[in-house]
């Protein structure tokens, strides 16, 4: 499936979805002054080098954020995203690309706090040179999924959740239902991100109807997005596309994304049958 390590497929599309609605979410929740806290399940090494070997093994990013970096006339949030990577690259060629954590640094006020769990000895070193002196900052090289326990409710009762592990394990899908149940129980009010990769494997396709049920009470309901680009290796195997399903999401998300998929899906697709999907539930609030 997928290699453990996230720097063979930095920037990849599943990329570019995950950090475009991660970026959404985080711009919306700066709009209020009370401060917010992210916590990162699986924060990776916070940023990847795009012309190291795992990177150009197979190039993944040439057709993720490759495919946007000098297109013209992008639509805002899409000019933005691109906007914070080339930030990441300090305004000139594209040679790195930012993990979530990267992402968020850029977008977090001084005030909100994060909270950043990575189990890989080699990308939490990493991760704690990039991060670990940053104010408000936490890095842990211990179970992410663990962690919610003790980090929900955040401090201020504002805050969000990104669960993306490898799903290298079959195990992990029904931990990634486990940890959004246990957010919702100490957080109600919290937004929960789950990035998720499409593959043809039983436990990838239960997912989105099992944290549908799991959500099912949420207050501002969910919202879940996919993007289809690849018809797989040639046994159907590998990454056909990702999935980002949002609990509790901004308001505005779903009109933002209904605007871009189709583009995306134009910019991104690698074949005729690329397509995206949409839906939404708004909850009880």
């Amino acid at each position: 499936m997928l290699a453990y390590r996230h720097a063979f497929h930095a920037g990849n599309h599943a990329d570019v979805l995950k950090h475009l609605v991660l970026a959404q979410v985080l711009r919306y929740m700066g709009e209020k002054d009370k401060p917010y806290t992210l916590v990162d399940t699986h924060a990776g090494a916070g940023g990847y080098s795009l012309a190291g070997r795992y990177a150009q093994k197979r190039g993944e990013f040439e057709s993720g954020i490759g495919r946007l970096w000098d297109h013209p006339d992008l639509p805002a949030p899409l000019a933005e995203y691109v906007e914070l990577v080339r930030q990441f690259n300090g305004g000139g060629a594209l040679e790195q690309y930012p993990g979530s954590p990267g992402i968020a640094q850029m977008l977090l006020r001084a005030t909100d706090r994060m909270s950043l769990y990575e189990l890989h000895p080699t990308d939490n070193r990493i991760l704690e040179s990039f991060l670990g002196h940053r104010p408000h900052t936490k890095v842990q090289m211990s179970d992410g999924f663990a962690a919610l326990q003790k980090e929900l409710p955040p401090p201020s009762r504002r805050g969000a959740v990104l669960i993306d592990p490898s799903y290298e394990l079959k195990t992990d899908y029904a931990k990634v239902v486990g940890a959004v149940r246990e957010c919702l129980t100490r957080f109600a009010q919290g937004t929960v991100m789950v990035w998720y990769p499409q593959v043809q494997i039983v436990e990838a396709a239960q997912l989105p109807k099992r944290l549908m049920a799991a959500a099912k009470e949420a207050p501002k309901g969910w919202l879940h997005a996919t993007l289809h680009v690849h018809r797989g290796e040639g046994d159907g195997f590998g990454l056909h596309g990702s999935g980002m399903f949002v609990i509790n999401p901004p308001f505005v998300l779903h009109d933002t994304l209904a605007a871009l998929l189709p583009l995306l899906t134009e910019l991104l697709g690698q074949y005729e049958g690329a397509r995206f999907t949409l839906d939404q539930d708004l909850g009880k609030g």
